[in-house]
């Protein structure tokens, strides 16, 4: 499963120009911040699909944290990845297991393809009912071409609210 993950996101890097130093990764989610480390999913919790971090939503809607273009939207809702203009790829994955609801509680508002701006409407999704039927919200927030960059570094601890400063990365020289 964990091949197909990662095939899913990773295209063709010798096309996309990694064409700045470093970059801010805006927050795509209002909640509180944990460390990727904690998540309680082996593939995220050990960086396999990438280093990054993970929100616990206050708010049940996520929105693109960069400008660029969605490489992918699952077809049950509950992820998609994002590459920037500036190469960042960006998976964004609501909850763990969440793949099991088949799309149920969650609607996109993007296709594959889909040109999107900072702060644009990307999934709306309902916490509570997610909660009742037994799933963990936390939502990693990776990037998937981590080898990339010289570094992931959260900029922030605690509460972040949708769109502030989330992570910065650094591009290798």
């Amino acid at each position: 499963m964990l091949d197909k993950l990662k095939g899913l996101f990773r295209k063709d890097d010798s096309q996309k120009d990694i064409n700045q130093d470093e970059i801010i990764i805006k927050s795509p989610i209002k909640g509180e911040i944990y460390p990727i480390t904690e998540v309680r999913d082996q593939t995220f919790k050990d960086k396999l699909l990438g280093d990054g971090i993970a929100i616990y939503p206050e708010k049940g809607r996520v929105v693109s944290p960069v400008d660029g273009t969605v490489a992918i939207i699952f077809e049950t809702n509950h992820a998609c990845s994002i590459v920037s203009d500036s190469g960042a790829e960006i998976l964004i994955h609501i909850g763990l297991d969440t793949v099991n609801l088949k799309g149920q509680y969650y609607k996109s508002y993007v296709n594959n393809d889909s040109k999107v701006k900072t702060g644009d409407l990307l999934i709306e999704f309902d916490i509570e009912k997610i909660r009742a039927a037994g799933y963990d919200l936390i939502t990693p927030i990776v990037i998937t071409n981590t080898s990339s960059y010289k570094s992931v570094e959260a900029i922030r601890q605690g509460h972040v609210e949708e769109l502030e400063a989330l992570m910065k990365i650094e591009r290798k020289n």
